[in-house]
């Protein structure tokens, strides 16, 4: 098996590494555009094979899109990271240009391949690989919603004091400020959250884990890519191993919840054809009107892709 990580940036080489190390895959790709950094981050990662005991190769290539060929996965974490005093449609013109370019490339060696989109802003980026792709639906989605419960459940973990193996729970719509946590599918070893913490400091929680990814960036002055490369690390595997493991993605809706033509957080089964099953759960009218809302707000980030008339 094969996955190719497109973007050698800090996001991409945590997602390759933490692939390599579970040792499951023939080869890692990892492809970007600045000469030399896929190559040399790949060949640091292949000299720890020996020490972290893996067979896993870990292969660099500078934009040569035919080592990526017959890639079951491919992980797309491309673009630029939004800069100081650039507006958030001139951030989507610059990112969609590169997301376009770089799935046509991947489709052209890799035409069954899985694609995980990563790059930001993540709706809209995904949705601009779809159209890119011209495949079925269910094999392009983003990561974003496996990230935003991890720092949830990280977050509860640290209150409580408990493991964080031990905390399941379901986030909901856009990656940010508009995402929608469910409190009422949190559980931790079965038991619902709300019997063990109080509803003030469930609050606070979920507060945090909307402006987490600010949060680390008000402390390191760029995005975080630990838990990013890990959770994009994570769908793979799921994918790849055929597992049917349930995750919140940002997946393509055709009727779901209500709606149509969106990419919006969702729980899915993710296995080896990629959304395997869009999960519908049963919201209550406030959860509902939650999601109508970020709901509203992709589909505004994502009319600004649709003016750009790069399709």
């Amino acid at each position: 098996m094969k996955v190719s990580v497109i973007g050698a940036g800090n996001v991409g080489a945590t997602c390759a590494n933490v692939l390599a190390e579970k040792d499951f895959l023939k080869e890692v790709v990892l492809l970007d555009i600045k000469e030399g950094t896929a190559e040399g981050k790949a060949l640091d990662m292949w000299e720890t094979a020996p020490i972290n005991f893996y067979s896993t190769k870990t292969v660099g290539v500078t934009n040569n899109y035919e080592a990526t060929a017959d890639s079951d996965v491919v992980v797309i974490t491309s673009g630029l990271p939004r800069k100081p005093g650039m507006s958030r449609d001139d951030l989507i013109s610059i990112n969609a240009g590169i997301v376009k370019s770089v799935t046509e490339n991947v489709i052209k060696y890799s035409p069954n391949a899985v694609i995980i989109v990563v790059s930001n802003p993540l709706a809209v980026m995904t949705y601009c690989a779809y159209l890119a792709a011209k495949v079925d639906s269910r094999k392009v989605f983003g990561m974003a919603g496996v990230l935003d419960t991890a720092r949830y459940r990280a977050f509860l973990a640290e209150e409580l004091n408990v493991s964080p193996k031990d905390i399941q729970a379901v986030l909901m719509g856009g990656h940010g400020d508009t995402m929608v946590p469910l409190p009422r599918y949190t559980t931790v070893a079965g038991i619902p959250v709300t019997e063990l913490i109080s509803k003030e400091k469930l609050d606070a929680i979920i507060e945090r884990t909307k402006t987490g990814g600010g949060e680390i960036v008000n402390l390191l002055g760029t995005s975080a890519w630990y838990a990013p490369g890990a959770a994009a690390a994570q769908m793979a595997e799921a994918v790849l191993k055929d597992e049917q493991r349930i995750f919140p993605v940002a997946a393509w809706l055709t009727g779901e919840y209500g709606m149509n033509d969106i990419y919006l957080g969702v729980p899915v089964k993710l296995g080896k054809n990629g959304i395997e099953q869009i999960i519908e759960l049963q919201l209550n009218t406030e959860e509902m009107a939650a999601l109508n809302e970020s709901a509203t707000a992709v589909r505004s980030v994502c009319g600004v892709l649709d003016t750009m008339k790069l399709f």
